[in-house]
């Protein structure tokens, strides 16, 4: 079978290709640039914890060497210091929680890492892969359809056709896929403005990120964020006005002196400038995510960054999201309401978290005005700004999916526990079957189901023992006769779960179904919807394969572009020619594919 063809090169699509890679599926990515990355320290990403461990997962180790997860956030308004939570540095595992709901959690700590460092580290990982193939100065100019793949053409050195399955656009915000698929990308632009710098110096907060509105010095930003890196530098964000002027080099220098004397007590520190910038952020999000064997992510789908919101993070979310449904359809068909729960589960999220963004814009940048005046509010617009950039919140909290097309209809035996359907799972601590302890989250990511049995005391027995007694060999059973490859771990507790609860969870960690017990015919209802159904269970409603908003319009822009007709001439030409170049390239589509589900 053809590889899964990703154009773009950038943290996303090498992410995707690892993620494929990881599950047995194989990928070109068709690297528009050199395939090599600039080190600009300024040009820096912050992940949240569930996000930088599914890094980890892929290979990355850049993140443990350089990257650095804040210990604490500090904001300050004017001279005050209004909030200060210290984080967890657990990756936000549950070790101990309260059965009191509203009792405070420490979030868990983000991952700050400059861009280039991220990306080398996942080149790196490729570089392990035999079933990536990495093709650099190749950009795109063409993509056609048919029944049974996707026909890409490339200019420039390795200018050729490329045969693949399925075409994953994470080619960024000026994206040529969605151009192609003649996709709309309404929004808003120049939302925000930042100058940025990276130094080299000391502040009177080790390994704390800060948010400090409305400073008290003359001349200074409304809002500015300082943001650790190893070896002692700093990111420091200065939000411009909308419509200022150009920010000069003076008035950059200017900037940081009068901003590190405002920290340091009125002394400006020594400091080494390494990096500079101006960020502006836009806030956009794509009509369709999907066009028949063609998606879109991260950058490509979206846009946004306001307020503690993170691009990168969503485009992360993306990869996690999609990468095992593609997998699966890869390895054994699916019906089409799998690859279109992508978009429904991914834009609606996004949008979500736009929306809170854009929103909330006008009340915290507005200034002046009786809002400003009225009890408690600048403590709401901090607190709403600190849950962003903290990743909780409307800003930033990870998203839940209560209304997939992929959540499965109530069956008996049902309960309800600590974590919502749909949403992601706490990261407890689990035994496989061999006897191997681990965190949850650490089985993500293989493209198999994961089936977790509450049992009190199983931790101080021998897994010899409890394999045998109890509702484990039934439960057993039931996993095996599951429609999906699913993996049985035991947990001593989970949030408000009861003992001998079995919890469903996707391979991307969010919750299918509850059980109060083993219920066969329950588990296999909610695997089954979980998968999407079997193959042959697709009744399209309107005629169109993966229908969604704005289907209509992008579908008539597509086709013509995207040249969808399959018996064009030029289709069959270029898959002729495709298929041998795929071959040519090296990427293993045999002996080398592994299945996890059936």
């Amino acid at each position: 079978m053809d590889p899964v063809i990703i154009v773009g090169a950038g943290p996303v699509g090498l992410a995707l290709s690892l993620a494929l890679a990881a599950q047995g599926v194989p990928s070109v990515v068709l690297d528009e640039g050199s395939g090599k990355d600039e080190p600009r320290p300024a040009r820096s990403v912050v992940l949240r914890a569930d996000m930088a461990a599914m890094v980890e997962r892929l290979g990355c180790t850049t993140l443990r060497d350089e990257g650095v997860r804040w210990v604490g956030w500090r904001g300050m308004r004017r001279r005050q210091v209004v909030r200060h939570l210290t984080l967890d540095l657990g990756l936000g595992g549950t070790e101990e929680w309260s059965e009191d709901p509203a009792a405070p959690s420490a979030p868990a700590a983000p991952l700050h890492i400059p861009q280039h460092a991220l990306a080398r580290g996942l080149r790196d990982a490729i570089g392990h892969q035999k079933l990536i193939r990495l093709v650099s100065e190749a950009r795109l100019d063409t993509i056609e359809q048919d029944r049974d793949g996707v026909v890409a053409h490339t200019r420039g050195p390795a200018g050729t056709w490329w045969r693949g399955s399925h075409l994953v656009g994470c080619d960024g915000a000026r994206s040529t896929v969605r151009k192609l698929l003649g996709i709309r990308f309404p929004g808003r632009t120049a939302v925000e403005r930042h100058a940025v710098a990276a130094l080299r110096t000391e502040l009177p907060w080790p390994g704390e990120a800060l948010l400090h509105r409305q400073p008290p010095w003359r001349g200074a930003a409304d809002e500015i964020t300082a943001r650790p890196l190893p070896d002692g530098v700093w990111r420091i964000d200065w939000l411009l006005p909308p419509r200022g002027d150009l920010v000069t080099p003076d008035a950059l220098v200017a900037r940081i002196r009068e901003t590190l004397a405002g920290w340091c007590d009125g002394v400006t520190p020594p400091y080494e400038l390494i990096d500079t910038g101006v960020h502006t952020l836009h806030h956009r999000l794509a009509r369709r995510w999907r066009v028949d064997r063609v998606l879109l992510a991260g950058d490509a789908a979206h846009l946004l960054g306001a307020v503690g919101t993170q691009g990168l993070d969503e485009g992360m979310r993306d990869i996690d999201n999609l990468a095992w449904k593609l997998a699966h359809t890869w390895h054994h068909g699916a019906p089409e309401r799998l690859l279109d729960s992508y978009q429904s589960e991914r834009r609606s999220a996004v949008a979500h978290r736009l929306r809170g963004a854009d929103q909330s814009l006008p009340v915290l940048r507005g200034g002046g005005g009786l809002r400003t005046y009225l009890p408690g509010a600048t403590r709401g617009h901090d607190a709403l700004l600190t849950d962003g950039h903290v990743g909780r919140g409307p800003l930033g909290a990870p998203p839940a999916y209560p209304h997939s097309p992929l959540a499965p209809p109530y069956t008996e035996g049902r309960t309800p526990v600590g974590t919502p359907e749909g949403a992601p799972v706490e990261d407890v601590r689990v035994t496989a079957p061999d006897g191997t302890t681990v965190r949850l989250r650490d089985r993500l990511g293989q493209g198999r189901l994961l089936v977790l049995l509450v049992a009190p005391g199983t931790g101080v027995w021998d897994p010899r023992h409890w394999r045998g007694a109890g509702v484990m060999p039934r439960l057993e059973e039931a996993v095996a006769a599951l429609p999906a490859k699913a993996e049985v771990l035991v947990a001593e507790a989970y949030p408000g779960a009861p003992a001998h609860a079995v919890l469903l969870v996707r391979p991307d960690g969010h919750l299918v179904a509850a059980f109060a017990g083993v219920h066969p015919e329950g588990l296999y209802a909610a695997a089954d919807a979980a998968r999407g159904g079997s193959p042959t269970d697709d009744e399209p409603e309107d005629g169109t394969e993966g229908g969604t908003e704005g289907g209509t319009e992008a579908g008539a822009k597509a086709g013509p572009k995207a040249g969808a007709t399959a018996g064009s001439k030029t289709g069959a030409k270029a898959g002729a020619k495709a298929g041998s170049k795929v071959e040519a390239a090296g990427v293993s589509t045999g002996s080398d594919r592994t299945a996890d589900m059936h």
